[in-house]
């Protein structure tokens, strides 16, 4: 029986598992250092604030592996030999396979500050940080200041679980406004207002020098590189992005880059060798997506794919147009198609952008100026359904028939205000559109 061997329990591991069991009888094995059973990574934030147990981040029964004969490994891998199909453990071990699929995810960047390794640093990905911030952030007297480093998405949510336990928070951002690499410039500068409304300390165009320790080899304080200022602090949160983590495959034969190499089917130069999710780099970007892509879904649709290949029927990855959501504290963002900041989109790509009096809605829609082509929609504190967009994308819809159809999209509960209106009127007013 030709055996799978999945290194890495995430939503990509796990997806692949569970589609090649829904369409072979191969034997297949997962093998994680971090867990037992998958988790959803997403909502670790939920089990620090209160609102769910670890147990409630399992879709999956425990039960659910043994019943779908998916064996389960706990043990680091530390290295791959692909001429013999072998795979060794740390503790001394091995494993043969017939097929290998890398899907190790990422892991927190660290660039060399010192005191990066002290006992309080951490970064938010694994389950291990989840248990280090209960140990070193259970409370505000505990914790009497955190100091959060990187303004992703990351680092965001970071802030507003130590915000719900009243833990003050300083987050150092080194670009001049929050997340401006990603968001038009009136998107970032609504959230940067709205996280120091929370109370929190956000520092832009600060850059983080060294985190000092006390003498129990704990963290005690940071030093800000442009001033020299010190902070007190207790626990340092480590969100400046993340990387694949792909060391042990350093002595292997299998390319790699930042990621594992693949090609459009996720195969690696290694026969029988594939690599999916957070950990996987494409040879070519697919379109204007990036070789690597740190994202949940996907994740998912390459462990889809990929189980399709394995079990016979090549497919290519696919991943259809751009989309994503995320929450800057209680203000939900989604995405849909492109809308490039300021910094790096086109000279053809031009914006609408519209916010509410509250400061806590507005919506950003891309479209190409010279065609009038609608290129992508960003929206903070309205609710927008994807099929809409992914059809109009598909259907290279002009900028005039999405800004009329906008109410067709909206996904707001009954009773929620409805903004389309007042959106319309200043397009019309903006662009002159009759």
């Amino acid at each position: 029986m030709e055996h799978i061997v999945i290194i890495g329990n995430g939503i990509s591991g796990v997806t692949l598992a569970r589609h090649i069991r829904k369409l072979s009888d191969k034997k297949i094995t997962i093998i994680s250092a971090e867990t037992e059973y998958f988790f959803s990574r997403t909502a670790l934030m939920y089990v620090y604030m209160g609102h769910m147990k670890f147990e409630h981040t399992q879709p999956y029964e425990n039960w659910f592996w043994e019943k779908n004969r998916i064996d389960l490994k706990t043990g680091y891998v530390e290295k791959v030999d692909t001429n013999s199909k072998a795979l060794h453990f740390t503790n001394g071990e091995t494993m043969t396979y017939d097929k290998l699929v890398i899907a190790t995810g990422s892991k927190p960047n660290k660039f060399g500050w010192p005191g990066q390794n002290l006992d309080g640093v951490m970064g938010m990905y694994h389950k291990q940080d989840l248990e280090n911030l209960e140990k070193y952030a259970p409370n505000k007297e505990v914790c009497q200041r955190a100091v959060i480093v990187g303004g992703g998405l990351i680092g965001i949510e970071l802030a507003e679980m130590l915000n719900s336990r009243s833990i003050p928070v300083t987050f150092l951002v080194r670009e001049s406004s929050f997340w401006n690499g990603v968001l038009p410039e009136g998107e970032s500068a609504m959230i940067n207002r709205h996280i120091r409304n929370h109370h929190i300390d956000l520092r832009l165009s600060t850059n983080l020098r060294e985190i000092k320790s006390d003498e129990n080899g704990k963290v005690k304080s940071v030093i800000i590189e442009e001033t020299g200022e010190e902070i007190p602090c207790q626990v340092v949160g480590l969100t400046a992005g993340v990387s694949p983590n792909i060391d042990f495959l350093k002595d292997s034969e299998i390319e790699t880059g930042r990621g594992v190499k693949v090609n459009r089917y996720l195969e690696t130069n290694i026969p029988d060798v594939y690599a999916i999710g957070d950990c996987a780099e494409q040879h070519e970007a697919i379109g204007n997506r990036r070789p690597i892509e740190a994202v949940w879904y996907t994740g998912r649709m390459m462990g889809e794919a990929l189980a399709q290949t394995i079990c016979g029927n090549r497919i290519p990855y696919n991943p259809g147009h751009w989309f994503n959501s995320a929450k800057f504290m209680d203000i939900e963002y989604q995405t849909y198609g492109w809308v490039f900041s300021e910094r790096i989109k086109k000279d053809s790509e031009a914006h609408f952008h519209w916010k509410h009096s509250d400061d806590t809605k507005c919506i950003t829609v891309a479209f190409d100026k010279n065609t009038n082509e609608f290129l992508g929609i960003n929206t903070f504190g309205i609710r927008m359904r994807h099929e809409t967009f992914d059809r109009w994308l598909t259907e290279k819809r002009d900028m005039d028939y999405v800004m009329n159809h906008l109410s067709e999209a909206n996904f707001d509960p009954e009773f929620y205000s409805r903004f389309e209106k007042d959106i319309l009127t200043a397009y019309n007013n903006q662009l002159q559109t009759v």
